[in-house]
């Protein structure tokens, strides 16, 4: 039965996203068809094999090594400070970004990176039915994050048509930045994150191919990436560590925002009402729960999580999806996976300032569609979903 909700919410998923497409007679069913047997595959191969466990648990032990690097640093600084009763969050889950933000600018400047984002986008342009342009971004964001990867293609931005704009944008709200892969895995369980990072990627190209359908003409379909000023190593690493801090620190001061608001929303949600905000979104957003999979017994709490990233982040949800030791496996599992993307109302703030601070007229463009970027980003989150519903 599980299996049948979960491909029903599969369907729900794609017709939501036809229902709002600009050009429904364009929408190219092939590549879509290729890439959802993809997600499914891989999702089979990641959650059901030895080999995918394998996989999942190199890559997890590789970040469990970079956090103990990490921790030797933030120990030498912030030693003795931790309350021993409680998780100190800042310096165990945020603090780390700073040494995975470094190991990131390394790569970059050796020009690893470059030439992995190069290659994989290629391949992928190829299955995928959109331009090199398109590919590559996809991939950067998942490397860069929603903002940073706009820097990368900052050539091209002054030409791109609005279509071609949208998806570079949904792309970068529906994948997560390589930084903070390690923050996630501190809170939910490894596997979903890596998971959710391979879905999302092509679950993004599936979503604007029924919501954004397009043609690239060969003359268009080139890459130009922005390449920053000539720096020396330690000028790099420098600035990396910076960066990695300054992450930090704006999504540490984040949480104390949306956290202090959730819960005055909620006590006077609950004196007026009787019901908690957070609940009451939770009744909203049950139904969808359900279709991707969440047991009947669940879909509010689900809900309530689901609800919580989309009006302020997925830390915030994370937070509250770690307290809820109660739920079954399967509804951890898949709300896990939901969990694992920038898909929130915040986020259009942050892709419309990026592009904005770039390219004035584009960033326009991108406040002008920010409501159908956030549709489009969440279909992404709940097909990534339902595709792990259908399996574990």
């Amino acid at each position: 039965m599980s299996i049948i909700i979960s491909l029903v919410g599969i369907v729900v998923v794609l017709l939501l996203a036809y229902l709002v497409s600009n050009n429904k007679k364009q929408i190219k069913f092939k590549p879509i068809i290729i890439m959802l047997v993809l997600q499914v595959v891989l999702t089979f191969i990641f959650l059901n094999t030895g080999i995918g466990l394998f996989i999942i648990e190199g890559i997890s032990a590789l970040f469990t090594k970079l956090l103990e690097y990490a921790a030797s640093g933030i120990n030498f600084v912030f030693g003795g400070i931790a309350n021993p009763k409680e998780m100190p969050f800042f310096l165990n889950v945020l603090l780390p970004i700073v040494f995975i933000s470094a190991l990131i600018g390394i790569a970059q400047h050796i020009r690893l990176l470059p030439i992995i984002i190069k290659y994989l986008g290629l391949v992928l342009s190829k299955i995928n039915g959109l331009g090199k342009l398109e590919s590559y971004n996809a991939v950067a964001s998942a490397i860069f994050g929603q903002s940073e990867v706009f820097i990368s293609v900052k050539k091209q931005l002054g030409h791109l048509p609005d279509h071609r704009l949208y998806t570079l944008c949904t792309s970068a709200m529906s994948t997560v930045s390589a930084s903070i892969l390690g923050a996630y895995m501190t809170m939910i369980d490894p596997k979903y994150v890596i998971v959710a990072l391979v879905l999302n990627l092509l679950g993004g190209f599936i979503i604007v191919n029924i919501i954004n359908p397009y043609d690239v003409v060969d003359s268009e379909d080139f890459i130009e990436v922005q390449e920053g000023e000539k720096q020396t190593f330690f000028e790099m690493l420098g600035e990396y560590i910076m960066d990695g801090f300054k992450v930090a620190i704006i999504v540490g001061a984040m949480l104390i925002g949306f956290v202090a608001l959730i819960a005055a929303i909620n006590d006077l949600f609950s004196i007026i009402f009787g019901i908690s905000f957070q609940t009451m979104l939770g009744y909203v957003f049950a139904p969808f729960a359900f279709i991707i999979g969440v047991p009947a017994a669940e879909i509010v709490q689900a809900g309530t999580i689901m609800a919580t990233k989309l009006v302020s982040n997925e830390f915030v949800a994370m937070l509250d999806l770690s307290k809820m030791t109660e739920l079954s496996d399967r509804t951890t599992g898949i709300i896990s996976v939901f969990l694992v993307s920038f898909a929130n109302f915040s986020s259009i703030g942050i892709i419309t300032g990026a592009v904005k601070g770039l390219h004035e007229q584009k960033g326009n463009v991108v406040a002008r569609f920010g409501l159908k970027l956030l549709y489009g980003a969440t279909l992404v989150s709940f097909l990534s979903a339902a595709i792990v519903g259908l399996l574990i």
